[in-house]
């Protein structure tokens, strides 16, 4: 059983760079694939970065490329999500993702953090 633990949330001002952990325990095969996704208020969760642990797939969706990085630290079992230039839009619950696969990037999760809130304010 694999358990995600979010942090690193918190209220920033637009433009601000806050950055997400993420941190597994449980078996590592279990967890080959990490992702970040969120769901802001009335809306449908979505995906937003994932990544294969051997670090060779990475994606992001469309409203975060170029703002947003993932990264993990394989040592601290640790996924990461750097998030520059914030947008009110980016206002979310921020969830940690874990499945076992390697193929798609964008859905299939078996495993699920309890969430960090992100406030983006104007």
């Amino acid at each position: 059983q694999v358990q995600l633990v979010e942090s690193g949330g918190g209220l920033v001002q637009a433009g601000g760079s806050l950055r997400l952990s993420c941190a597994a325990s449980g078996p590592t095969f279990s967890s080959q694939t990490k992702a970040w996704f969120r769901q802001a208020p009335g809306k449908d969760r979505e995906f937003v970065a994932a990544i294969t642990w051997s670090g060779g797939r990475i994606g992001y969706a469309d409203s975060v490329k170029g703002r947003f990085t993932i990264s993990r630290d394989r040592a601290k079992n640790t996924v990461y999500l750097q998030m520059n230039s914030l947008e009110p839009e980016d206002t979310a619950v921020y969830y940690c993702a874990a499945k076992a696969g390697l193929t798609s990037l964008y859905s299939n999760y078996d495993y699920w953090g309890q969430g960090t809130q992100v406030t983006v304010s104007s």
